[in-house]
């Protein structure tokens, strides 16, 4: 990632913040064109390799507006999932990688009805189905237990829908056409690419996972600390923000720093070496090698 690092700093001003909102605003421009001038489409704007090299440069960007769906429902609910699962990406990646993985699959797109082109004389068509799949492997990778519901009830991980899309994928690659095995390898470019290029780097998903988990981990105990609580039962996890007029004591014959409040002060097992600790074992309830029943032994005075 050295060379996106160096890219970032000579170009990153001039990536385009979020992008997918722009993203949103050519799809709706293509709904429109769909329903009611979808033969201008195909025309002008369309992705045709022969009207480029003709010196229609503009179909590089027009081809974009192709909405996802010829429904206007499924329209509506794959721009909006689309649309989430690039600002999140955006948001975990940095603006200026984002812009990059996401024009790395535009440029296949374009590459791939060149080359096609080129060495069939066909023009093959292709909208943005390919560009979205990117996206989704991108996500897939990136938060791979994030759950999605298929056909809006059944729960299924992302990993699962992306090994699911991937075999399809190498179902066409495989029994496919040469011009179909060509759009497929070079507008899923960007996702080999970018993740090849990331792996054993900071941008890597495994290590954006940790770093998230990190962070949540922080922020809790950030707000632990925020809410100025000092006393916190070992047993029920209750602190003095619960209940104001709870008292807390530590047990003289627990083995360890253990507090408790007012209600299991005495009723709690006590904890010896090799001992169950009581915020694993629930209320006191389970008896474990190294405990004894509480006695109503003193306990220590002084409060932390």
């Amino acid at each position: 990632m050295d060379l996106l690092n160096r890219l970032e700093r000579k170009l990153g001003k001039y990536a385009i913040p979020n992008l997918m909102y722009y993203v949103v605003i050519l799809y709706a421009i293509g709904m429109v064109v769909q329903m009611f001038a979808p033969s201008f489409y195909v025309q002008y704007l369309m992705l045709d390799a022969r009207a480029i090299l003709h010196g229609q440069i503009w179909r590089i960007v027009t081809f974009m507006i192709w909405p996802p769906s010829s429904s206007l429902f499924f329209n509506l609910l794959a721009i909006y999932l689309y649309y989430s699962l690039g600002t999140t990406l955006e948001r975990v990646w940095g603006t200026f990688r984002f812009n990059v993985y996401f024009f790395m699959g535009i440029l296949g797109h374009v590459l791939a009805a060149l080359l096609i082109y080129l060495l069939t004389g066909n023009v093959y068509v292709l909208t943005t189905d390919y560009l979205n799949f990117s996206l989704f492997f991108a996500f897939a990778a990136t938060f791979p237990d994030m759950e999605f519901y298929l056909f809006f009830v059944i729960p299924i991980k992302a990993k699962w829908l992306a090994v699911f899309d991937g075999a399809y994928f190498l179902y066409g690659f495989l029994f496919g056409g040469m011009a179909n095995r060509i759009a497929i390898a070079m507008s899923l470019l960007n996702f080999v690419v970018y993740f090849l290029m990331s792996k054993g780097s900071k941008y890597n998903p495994k290590e954006i996972r940790r770093k998230q988990k990190f962070r949540s981990q922080m922020r809790e105990a950030a707000q632990t600390v925020k809410s100025g609580t000092r006393h916190r039962c070992a047993v029920c996890g209750r602190t003095e923000a619960d209940d104001p007029n709870l008292v807390f004591r530590y047990c003289s014959k627990c083995e360890g720093d253990y507090e408790y409040c007012q209600d299991h002060l005495y009723t709690h097992q006590h904890v010896t070496r090799g001992g169950m600790d009581p915020r694993q074992g629930g209320n006191g309830s389970v008896q474990g090698n190294g405990y004894r029943q509480g006695d109503n032994g003193p306990a220590h005075p002084g409060q932390r």
